[in-house]
Protein backbone atom coordinates (compact mmCIF):
# COMPACT_ATOMS: atom_id res chain seq x y z
CA UNK A 1 0.00 0.00 0.00
CA UNK A 2 1.16 3.37 -0.77
CA UNK A 3 2.27 5.58 2.14
CA UNK A 4 -0.59 7.77 3.55
CA UNK A 5 -0.01 11.33 4.65
CA UNK A 6 -2.21 13.35 6.23
CA UNK A 7 -1.86 17.52 5.60
CA UNK A 8 -3.69 20.33 7.09
CA UNK A 9 -1.60 23.09 5.73
CA UNK A 10 -2.84 23.96 2.35
CA UNK A 11 0.85 25.60 2.37
CA UNK A 12 2.87 22.47 2.77
CA UNK A 13 5.30 21.86 -0.08
CA UNK A 14 4.87 18.72 -0.36
CA UNK A 15 1.84 19.53 -1.85
CA UNK A 16 3.84 21.23 -4.65
CA UNK A 17 3.06 19.00 -7.63
CA UNK A 18 -0.44 19.87 -7.71
CA UNK A 19 -0.70 23.70 -6.88
CA UNK A 20 -2.14 26.27 -8.90
CA UNK A 21 -3.56 23.86 -11.67
CA UNK A 22 -5.27 26.89 -13.25
CA UNK A 23 -2.38 28.77 -13.68
CA UNK A 24 -1.46 30.07 -17.04
CA UNK A 25 2.21 30.34 -16.51
CA UNK A 26 2.90 28.51 -13.05
CA UNK A 27 0.72 25.56 -13.28
CA UNK A 28 3.10 21.81 -12.69
CA UNK A 29 2.11 20.63 -16.27
CA UNK A 30 3.68 22.97 -18.45
CA UNK A 31 6.54 21.36 -20.40
CA UNK A 32 8.50 24.51 -19.89
CA UNK A 33 8.17 24.17 -15.70
CA UNK A 34 7.98 20.50 -13.96
CA UNK A 35 6.75 19.17 -17.14
CA UNK A 36 4.18 16.85 -14.93
CA UNK A 37 1.46 14.65 -15.87
CA UNK A 38 -1.76 14.98 -13.80
CA UNK A 39 -4.35 12.42 -13.55
CA UNK A 40 -7.55 13.54 -12.27
CA UNK A 41 -10.26 11.29 -10.52
CA UNK A 42 -10.48 7.95 -9.92
CA UNK A 43 -10.91 6.18 -12.99
CA UNK A 44 -7.73 8.35 -14.24
CA UNK A 45 -5.67 7.99 -11.68
CA UNK A 46 -6.36 4.10 -12.14
CA UNK A 47 -5.10 4.50 -15.44
CA UNK A 48 -2.38 6.15 -14.92
CA UNK A 49 -1.19 3.56 -12.06
CA UNK A 50 -1.46 1.47 -14.67
CA UNK A 51 0.65 3.17 -17.27
CA UNK A 52 4.40 3.61 -18.25
CA UNK A 53 3.79 7.00 -16.07
CA UNK A 54 5.63 6.46 -12.86
CA UNK A 55 3.03 8.33 -10.10
CA UNK A 56 5.30 10.10 -8.21
CA UNK A 57 2.52 11.80 -5.68
CA UNK A 58 -1.30 11.75 -5.03
CA UNK A 59 -3.44 14.24 -3.03
CA UNK A 60 -7.05 12.88 -2.30
CA UNK A 61 -9.77 12.44 0.48
CA UNK A 62 -9.90 9.70 2.25
CA UNK A 63 -13.02 8.35 0.49
CA UNK A 64 -10.85 8.90 -2.67
CA UNK A 65 -8.37 6.47 -0.86
CA UNK A 66 -10.76 3.79 0.52
CA UNK A 67 -11.81 3.35 -3.59
CA UNK A 68 -8.11 2.91 -4.65
CA UNK A 69 -6.74 0.76 -1.96
CA UNK A 70 -6.52 -2.12 -4.44
CA UNK A 71 -4.74 0.31 -6.83
CA UNK A 72 -1.84 1.28 -4.67
CA UNK A 73 -1.12 -1.84 -3.74
CA UNK A 74 2.89 -2.06 -4.30
CA UNK A 75 2.50 1.91 -5.39
CA UNK A 76 6.10 3.46 -4.49
CA UNK A 77 4.48 7.13 -3.88
CA UNK A 78 3.08 9.57 -1.01
CA UNK A 79 -0.89 9.34 -0.87
CA UNK A 80 -1.27 12.72 0.80
CA UNK A 81 -4.45 12.71 2.47
CA UNK A 82 -6.55 16.19 3.13
CA UNK A 83 -9.76 17.61 3.07
CA UNK A 84 -11.95 18.77 0.09
CA UNK A 85 -10.77 22.41 1.48
CA UNK A 86 -7.20 21.97 2.04
CA UNK A 87 -7.50 20.34 -1.73
CA UNK A 88 -9.55 23.58 -3.04
CA UNK A 89 -6.85 25.63 -1.46
CA UNK A 90 -4.15 23.71 -3.49
CA UNK A 91 -5.01 23.26 -6.57
CA UNK A 92 -6.92 26.73 -7.50
CA UNK A 93 -10.56 25.49 -7.48
CA UNK A 94 -12.61 22.51 -6.22
CA UNK A 95 -12.28 19.37 -7.04
CA UNK A 96 -15.09 17.41 -7.62
CA UNK A 97 -13.26 14.36 -8.41
CA UNK A 98 -11.48 14.42 -5.37
CA UNK A 99 -8.37 12.85 -5.80
CA UNK A 100 -5.25 13.62 -8.19
CA UNK A 101 -1.87 11.87 -9.18
CA UNK A 102 0.82 13.62 -10.51
CA UNK A 103 3.77 11.50 -12.72
CA UNK A 104 7.01 12.33 -14.22
CA UNK A 105 7.14 12.33 -17.80
CA UNK A 106 9.23 9.46 -19.38
CA UNK A 107 11.35 9.46 -22.54
CA UNK A 108 8.73 9.88 -25.58
CA UNK A 109 8.38 7.04 -27.62
CA UNK A 110 9.77 6.75 -31.63
CA UNK A 111 7.54 6.68 -34.12
CA UNK A 112 9.63 3.86 -35.33
CA UNK A 113 8.44 2.23 -31.55
CA UNK A 114 4.91 3.09 -31.65
CA UNK A 115 4.38 1.35 -35.23
CA UNK A 116 6.02 -2.08 -33.97
CA UNK A 117 2.80 -4.18 -34.21
CA UNK A 118 0.33 -1.97 -34.55
CA UNK A 119 -2.11 -2.74 -37.34
CA UNK A 120 -4.32 0.64 -36.97
CA UNK A 121 -2.56 4.19 -36.30
CA UNK A 122 -4.37 7.30 -36.22
CA UNK A 123 -2.38 9.70 -37.51
CA UNK A 124 -3.34 14.05 -36.25
CA UNK A 125 -2.17 17.03 -38.21
CA UNK A 126 -2.89 20.47 -36.33
CA UNK A 127 -5.24 19.32 -33.57
CA UNK A 128 -4.48 21.97 -31.37
CA UNK A 129 -7.56 21.90 -29.06
CA UNK A 130 -6.85 19.66 -25.98
CA UNK A 131 -10.59 18.85 -25.79
CA UNK A 132 -10.38 17.30 -29.09
CA UNK A 133 -7.44 16.09 -28.72
CA UNK A 134 -8.14 14.15 -25.11
CA UNK A 135 -11.79 12.69 -26.93
CA UNK A 136 -9.30 11.16 -29.96
CA UNK A 137 -7.28 9.35 -27.55
CA UNK A 138 -10.59 8.07 -26.11
CA UNK A 139 -11.91 7.21 -29.07
CA UNK A 140 -8.92 5.41 -30.20
CA UNK A 141 -8.64 3.31 -27.02
CA UNK A 142 -12.56 2.18 -27.42
CA UNK A 143 -12.06 1.53 -31.29
CA UNK A 144 -9.40 -0.85 -31.64
CA UNK A 145 -6.77 2.15 -32.84
CA UNK A 146 -3.51 0.74 -31.80
CA UNK A 147 -1.31 4.38 -31.63
CA UNK A 148 -1.05 7.92 -32.82
CA UNK A 149 1.13 9.36 -34.07
CA UNK A 150 1.77 13.29 -34.45
CA UNK A 151 2.33 15.58 -37.18
CA UNK A 152 2.70 19.07 -36.55
CA UNK A 153 0.73 21.58 -34.91
CA UNK A 154 -0.72 19.52 -32.23
CA UNK A 155 -1.66 19.87 -28.79
CA UNK A 156 -0.15 18.45 -25.96
CA UNK A 157 -1.84 15.54 -24.84
CA UNK A 158 -0.08 15.73 -21.46
CA UNK A 159 -2.32 18.34 -20.77
CA UNK A 160 -4.43 18.14 -17.95
CA UNK A 161 -7.39 19.16 -19.76
CA UNK A 162 -6.73 16.22 -22.39
CA UNK A 163 -5.78 13.85 -20.03
CA UNK A 164 -8.75 14.44 -18.23
CA UNK A 165 -10.96 14.42 -21.69
CA UNK A 166 -9.72 11.04 -22.64
CA UNK A 167 -10.39 9.51 -19.67
CA UNK A 168 -6.55 8.44 -19.27
CA UNK A 169 -5.80 6.86 -22.10
CA UNK A 170 -3.42 9.30 -23.39
CA UNK A 171 -1.39 7.81 -21.13
CA UNK A 172 -2.40 4.58 -22.04
CA UNK A 173 -2.33 4.78 -25.95
CA UNK A 174 1.27 4.76 -27.36
CA UNK A 175 1.80 8.24 -29.36
CA UNK A 176 4.71 9.47 -31.02
CA UNK A 177 5.84 12.92 -32.31
CA UNK A 178 7.05 12.93 -36.11
CA UNK A 179 10.38 14.92 -37.15
CA UNK A 180 9.71 15.69 -40.21
CA UNK A 181 6.19 16.57 -41.98
CA UNK A 182 4.51 15.30 -44.11
CA UNK A 183 7.81 13.40 -44.82
CA UNK A 184 8.35 10.97 -41.89
CA UNK A 185 4.30 9.91 -43.11
CA UNK A 186 6.59 7.44 -45.60
CA UNK A 187 8.23 5.65 -42.48
CA UNK A 188 4.40 4.38 -42.35
CA UNK A 189 4.29 3.64 -45.96
CA UNK A 190 7.24 1.76 -45.54
CA UNK A 191 5.79 -0.40 -42.78
CA UNK A 192 3.08 -1.46 -44.95
CA UNK A 193 0.51 0.97 -43.63
CA UNK A 194 -2.37 2.50 -46.08
CA UNK A 195 -2.38 6.27 -45.77
CA UNK A 196 -6.31 7.08 -45.57
CA UNK A 197 -6.86 11.30 -45.33
CA UNK A 198 -10.27 12.44 -44.18
CA UNK A 199 -11.58 15.18 -45.95
CA UNK A 200 -14.87 16.82 -46.57
CA UNK A 201 -14.14 16.83 -50.32
CA UNK A 202 -17.12 15.16 -52.41
CA UNK A 203 -14.96 13.55 -54.92
CA UNK A 204 -13.12 11.47 -52.27
CA UNK A 205 -13.77 7.59 -51.61
CA UNK A 206 -16.68 7.36 -49.05
CA UNK A 207 -15.22 5.88 -45.81
CA UNK A 208 -17.42 2.71 -46.20
CA UNK A 209 -16.30 2.45 -49.41
CA UNK A 210 -12.41 2.76 -48.43
CA UNK A 211 -12.46 1.00 -45.39
CA UNK A 212 -14.10 -2.30 -47.07
CA UNK A 213 -10.97 -1.89 -49.68
CA UNK A 214 -8.21 -1.70 -46.82
CA UNK A 215 -9.97 -4.28 -44.57
CA UNK A 216 -7.03 -6.89 -45.01
CA UNK A 217 -4.21 -3.60 -45.07
CA UNK A 218 -2.61 -2.01 -42.06
CA UNK A 219 -4.13 1.47 -41.90
CA UNK A 220 -3.21 4.76 -41.24
CA UNK A 221 -6.09 7.12 -40.41
CA UNK A 222 -5.24 10.63 -40.74
CA UNK A 223 -7.18 13.94 -39.50
CA UNK A 224 -6.67 17.48 -39.45
CA UNK A 225 -7.49 20.20 -37.54
CA UNK A 226 -10.62 21.35 -36.72
CA UNK A 227 -11.85 23.25 -39.49
CA UNK A 228 -9.35 23.68 -41.74
CA UNK A 229 -8.72 20.02 -41.75
CA UNK A 230 -5.63 18.17 -43.10
CA UNK A 231 -3.21 20.28 -45.58
CA UNK A 232 -2.82 19.76 -48.93
CA UNK A 233 0.60 18.67 -48.27
CA UNK A 234 -0.39 15.85 -45.72
CA UNK A 235 -3.35 15.04 -48.20
CA UNK A 236 -0.64 14.44 -51.42
CA UNK A 237 1.26 12.10 -49.17
CA UNK A 238 -1.61 10.13 -48.55
CA UNK A 239 -2.87 6.76 -50.58
CA UNK A 240 -6.25 7.55 -50.76
CA UNK A 241 -8.66 10.61 -50.03
CA UNK A 242 -11.54 9.78 -47.78
CA UNK A 243 -14.98 11.53 -46.58
CA UNK A 244 -18.08 10.97 -44.68
CA UNK A 245 -21.37 11.05 -46.78
CA UNK A 246 -23.41 14.07 -45.15
CA UNK A 247 -26.91 15.44 -45.01
CA UNK A 248 -28.61 19.12 -45.09
CA UNK A 249 -26.24 21.08 -45.95
CA UNK A 250 -23.31 20.06 -43.32
CA UNK A 251 -19.89 19.61 -44.77
CA UNK A 252 -18.15 17.98 -42.01
CA UNK A 253 -17.96 16.94 -38.25
CA UNK A 254 -16.04 17.76 -35.37
CA UNK A 255 -12.40 15.99 -35.56
CA UNK A 256 -13.10 14.09 -32.82
CA UNK A 257 -16.22 12.62 -34.18
CA UNK A 258 -15.09 12.07 -37.83
CA UNK A 259 -12.28 10.35 -35.87
CA UNK A 260 -14.41 7.38 -34.01
CA UNK A 261 -16.43 7.44 -37.08
CA UNK A 262 -13.53 6.16 -38.88
CA UNK A 263 -12.45 3.92 -36.06
CA UNK A 264 -15.03 2.46 -35.82
CA UNK A 265 -15.66 1.62 -39.63
CA UNK A 266 -12.29 0.19 -39.79
CA UNK A 267 -13.19 -1.87 -36.35
CA UNK A 268 -16.09 -2.98 -37.86
CA UNK A 269 -14.41 -4.89 -40.99
CA UNK A 270 -11.04 -5.42 -40.24
CA UNK A 271 -10.06 -9.22 -39.54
Amino acid sequence: MAEVIDVADPADPRLDDFRDLNSVDRRPDLPSGKGLVIAEGVLVVQRMLASRFQARAMLGTDRRLAELEADLAGVDAPYYRADADVMAEVVGFHLNRGVLAAASRPPELTVAQVLDGPRTVAVLEGVNDHENLGSIFRNAAGLGVDAVVFGVGCADPLYRRAVRVSMGHALLVPYAWTQAWPADLEMLRDNGFRLLAMTPDPSAHSLAEAMTDVADEKVAILVGAEGPGLTEHAMRASDVRVRIPMSRGTDSLNVATAAALAFYERARLAP
